[in-house]
Parts: structure tokens; sequence; C-alpha cells
């Protein structure tokens, strides 16, 4: 369960447009739903079909199918398809929601690596990040964005789209406060003209 938590956060936390998911969802239960579970102790396999809903406090996925396979080492890897893979969680303090789309979702929790596969989608009010493929590193947090290099398919860009972030009231307010007053103009005095003997 544990990766499984860490899989859902990693796809939120990969919403990578510098936002972090909410960090009390880390402490809540993990619930998943579907229409079928078919689990293999022998070869580590467990495959979740059919309206696959994983949540874990404002945290939601939602796929098609999800299969997660176990190593030898108990490292697991994850693999959600969809249509599409949907996920969608609040911000740590703020009142924003990070939300993500892709066909497949794959998370390896060996290398702390998140992959979005076809029409992938990532948007926050911060913006929005498009591509075929969106590979995320959970430990460096760092995020690349690739179009479709493939031979013979039609090519597709990346594109990224920022939006500037409104000030909020009275936050200029404190940064003025702060700062010193603006002289006082300087002001002249009429001439009284030279001295009369």
């Amino acid at each position: 369960m544990r990766t499984l938590r860490f899989l859902v956060l990693a796809l939120l936390a990969g919403a990578a447009l510098g936002a972090s998911a909410e960090k009390s969802d880390r402490d809540k239960e993990i619930i998943i739903g579907a229409d079928r579970s078919v689990g293999d102790d022998n070869t580590g396999v467990l495959v979740l079909d059919g309206n696959v809903v994983v949540t874990q406090g404002t945290m939601r996925v939602s796929a098609a199918k999800l299969t997660v396979k176990r190593d030898p080492e108990n490292y697991k890897f994850y693999v959600a398809d969809g249509s599409p893979v949907t996920f969608r969680q609040k911000r740590d303090k703020a009142d924003d929601y990070i939300e993500g789309w892709a066909q497949r979702a794959e998370f390896d929790d060996k290398t702390a690596k998140l992959k979005l596969f076809d029409k992938a989608r990532l948007k926050s009010a911060q913006g929005e990040i498009t591509g075929d493929v969106i590979t995320y590193d959970t430990e460096r947090e760092l995020f690349e964005v690739s179009g479709n290099a493939q031979p013979g398919a039609v090519s597709s860009r990346v594109k990224a789209t920022l939006i500037p972030q409104k000030k909020e009231p009275g936050k200029d307010a404190k940064a003025d406060a702060k700062s010193p007053p603006p002289p006082t103009p300087l002001q002249l005095k009429p001439d009284a003209g030279p001295a009369i003997r």
C-alpha cells in the first residue's frame, strides 16, 4: 500500500508546474475500487479492472485498468490504462487543484519515475503542459516533456501555457509598509528680492 500511495502522490506531484500536493493526504487511508481484481502471489501481479478509482484524501485517480507488478526486491511497477487515466489533487497550502490526463501512466518505485503517455496533459492555476510523453523524476523534482518523434508518425510539439499570477490585495501594502516613505517634495519659497536699505 505504501508504494501505491507513493504512485498516487507521484502522479500529482508530477503536475510539475511547481505545485506540491496536499501533504496531509499522505497520512490518509487509501481506498481502491474496481469492478474486478485478480492477484497472483506467485508472479507478484495484481490487476484491477473496470472503473478503477483510487482515492486518498483530496487525491483521486481513475483508470479503466491498473496493473501492479512486484519484483523479487519488492519494488513495484504500476501501469494505469484508461480512456483516459485521470487524476486530481488539491495543492498544498493553496486553493488550487492539480489535474492530469493521459492514455497510459507508468510509475516505477525503484527509479521513482512517473511517465505519462499519449495525449499527456497536466494543468493547475499556474498553467498547463501537454505532450506525447511527460516524464517526472520524483526524487530530483525534474520533468521532461516530449512530442512524438517516431518515424512515420504524425509529429506533435510540446506546448506549455503559463498563466500570470494575480497579486493578492493587500500583499503589496505589506511590502510598501516595510519600504521607507518617498521623500517629501522640495518646496521653493518665493524670492524676496534684494534687501532694500
